[in-house]
């Protein structure tokens, strides 16, 4: 009598695995084509080709399952960038406040008008508006690290004598970060890269004349 060789056991962490990627994959885009209030759990779980018992193991909502699938997308973008887990991203200290400021900025021109990226942010954004729940969850998990990247480059240009002591890092770099974000929400005009250096012109020089 042949035995017949055993088969390995299938491997549950890779399958497992492979269903997350589609259900994020399945997440950004729905969102991206119909929206979030017409994006459901079972419409994630069908495009995913998983069951919608899957996603309710791991996530409690689909605003779990949307953030948690741009966080992703985001991580991606920094590994692009050359981050890791070992070394962070960081805005970059050359000793010119400006100029770090600005390409860190064009950076994030260039996500925002990424079509990777646009449709899911700005439908996370609005929701955010109206779902206090949602908003304050996409400021702590996908704002909050950005904003404490030029707090922390902001700090560094104060030790280095580049901006007053009494400046509040906080409440400063509102001055580069919220007109992009109003412009790109809103519409009121384009989104380039000569916006984005005046910001920082207009915010680190004054409108008083020198």
């Amino acid at each position: 009598m042949v035995t017949q060789p055993a088969r390995p056991a299938p491997d549950t962490t890779r399958r497992s695995e492979r269903s997350r990627r589609a259900i994020y994959a399945a997440a950004l885009a729905l969102i991206s084509e119909v929206g979030y209030p017409k994006t459901t759990i079972e419409g994630i779980a069908a495009r995913a080709g998983v069951g919608k018992q899957t996603i309710y193991r791991w996530w409690g909502s689909k605003a779990d399952v949307l953030l948690e699938a741009f966080l992703d997308l985001s991580a991606q973008a920094a590994e692009e960038a050359g981050a890791s887990e070992q070394e962070p991203y960081a805005i970059p200290d050359t000793g010119d406040l400006a100029a770090d400021i600005k390409a860190v900025l064009r950076a994030t021109v260039d996500q925002l008008t990424d079509p990777r990226f646009e449709a899911p942010a700005r439908a996370l954004a609005a929701e955010g508006v109206v779902n206090e729940q949602v908003g304050r969850e996409y400021m702590a998990n996908l704002m909050e690290p950005s904003i404490q990247l030029y707090v922390d480059r902001l700090r560094s240009a104060q030790e280095a004598g580049q901006v007053r002591p009494g400046i509040d890092p906080r409440i400063a770099l509102e001055f580069f970060i919220s007109p992009l974000a109003q412009r790109w929400l809103q519409y009121t005009g384009p989104i380039t890269y000569d916006y984005t250096d005046t910001l920082v012109d207009y915010a680190l020089y004054g409108l008083a004349p020198r």
